[in-house]
């Protein structure tokens, strides 16, 4: 339908309304059942009816709904903060509740200028990312991303103090010269070139995420690199912040993304995954020693939102991962996530507009090119990627397609991150719809040409 009140991300769009969810099912209100593909943007890994959160976060409501942060902890958040220090890598011992992705990119980056602040070096502040890299849509978020497309119209908002280096993206940049270890080295060392650049006494932070999800589609960087960008940071006294928004809270078969790269980072930001969907809430995880800076000197961190740690959130948040936990969905999304990439090579490989097949566990991506021998991407203005959306959702499938993502302009990508939950079967329907939908996508796409 269309909205006459609501203000919707596209004016013009008419929506379904959605009335219900059965496991990885959303359904409308004509009963239409769509298969949730992408879990919405990464968010929904429990599917749509997990009762046990549900009734935890009712049972919260009942006890209490809300108390600002300034005048009380809550048991919730207090159990929830216990579980996921218990669990992270050490000395990431700190957590810092929010209500989004977004929001804990922000507290990140304006902790690592405080920590250095509070440390006698107030000259560190500039903080270098990557291009392609997304890391919310927030102003201070979105000058850290790398999105040119996203950036564009906001330019002139954007802080001077973010810089950024090319990304890790093996499909793209890799010479036919480079093994992956060297050209992993190779893109790595532009971080240590940057810092020289800016010089290493105002750099603050390093901003990465270990899978790129949004704007690159599954892109995880090669072996090696992450484990020498570790090692720059650690040489220049620059804080590693892991952007795990998208890709942590299990979706690539471990709690946490970066366990995978076996490195350790000052600061991690999680947020979809980590609710599923069944309440807002994000959260920033810091090392004891950044928090052991504030402590000792002002005392208190100079951020703050109206909604941290709010009671029912962190007790949906702390159900969602008791039931990971308790149903072994981290090793389901090792084995389905196998099962899921097997499948899409065998039903894309030989497709002449699918030039790279890649992911980690649950969290897939298809890049879609003119020419798979070139990588020749499609020209913009073909909206391949919105034709392919709506042709989904006219097959009752929800997948992710997103353009831009070569360069910010040019490029079109599927990402693909369903439900923990979803089984063999249902990822074979998935597939048979998402061929159906590429198909018809780039027929009318390729019909303007």
């Amino acid at each position: 339908m269309s909205s006459r009140y609501v203000f919707q991300r596209h004016c013009h769009a008419v929506l379904p309304t959605a009335v219900g969810g059965d496991g990885v099912y959303v359904i409308d209100k004509d009963g239409k059942r769509y298969l949730d593909a992408c879990g919405g943007a990464a968010v929904s890994c429990l599917g749509h009816s997990n009762k046990n959160v549900t009734a935890a976060i009712k049972q919260q409501l009942d006890r209490l709904a809300y108390a600002h942060t300034s005048f009380f902890t809550s048991d919730p958040a207090e159990q929830l903060a216990e579980y996921l220090a218990l669990r992270a890598p050490e000395p990431l011992n700190r957590v810092y509740f929010v209500s989004g992705g977004s929001e804990a990119v922000e507290a990140a980056l304006k902790l690592s200028r405080q920590y250095f602040m509070e440390s006698g070096k107030p000259e560190k502040h500039n903080i270098i990312a990557r291009w392609q890299s997304y890391h919310g849509n927030t102003l201070g978020a979105l000058a850290t991303g790398g999105n040119k497309w996203r950036r564009a119209q906001f330019a002139p908002m954007l802080s001077n103090a973010m810089h950024h280096i090319d990304p890790c993206y093996a499909y793209r940049h890799q010479l036919a010269s480079e093994d992956e270890e060297a050209y992993g080295q190779r893109v790595a060392q532009q971080l240590e070139a940057k810092i020289l650049e800016l010089g290493p006494e105002t750099v603050a932070a390093f901003v990465a995420e270990p899978v790129v999800g949004a704007t690159m589609g599954a892109v995880a960087a090669v072996p090696g690199y992450f484990k020498t960008i570790s090692e720059i940071c650690t040489k220049y006294d620059v804080l590693l912040i892991l952007d795990e928004v998208m890709c942590g809270m299990g979706r690539t078969g471990n709690l946490f993304a970066c366990e995978h790269d076996n490195i350790i980072p000052d600061m991690i930001t999680f947020a979809k995954g980590l609710g599923a969907g069944y309440q807002p809430i994000g959260a920033l995880m810091v090392t004891d020693h950044i928090h052991d800076a504030i402590a000792q000197g002002s005392g208190f961190f100079q951020h703050g939102h109206t909604y941290l740690g709010h009671p029912a959130s962190c007790a949906g948040a702390l159900a969602v991962l008791t039931e990971i936990e308790e149903q072994e969905l981290l090793p389901a999304v090792q084995k389905n996530g196998a099962f899921l990439l097997n499948a899409l090579h065998d039903a894309f490989d030989d497709h002449p507009h699918v030039g790279d097949i890649r992911g980690r566990g649950m969290f897939c991506g298809l890049e879609l090119v003119d020419d798979q021998e070139t990588k020749r991407p499609f020209e913009s203005r073909l909206k391949v990627n919105a034709k392919i959306k709506s042709a989904a959702m006219g097959n009752q499938l929800m997948c992710y397609p997103m353009g831009g993502t070569v360069d910010g302009v040019n490029g079109d990508h599927i990402l693909l991150a369903p439900p923990f939950i979803i089984n063999e079967s249902q990822i074979a329907e998935m597939i048979e719809k998402l061929t159906k939908s590429i198909e018809s996508g780039i027929s009318a796409s390729l019909a303007l040409v």
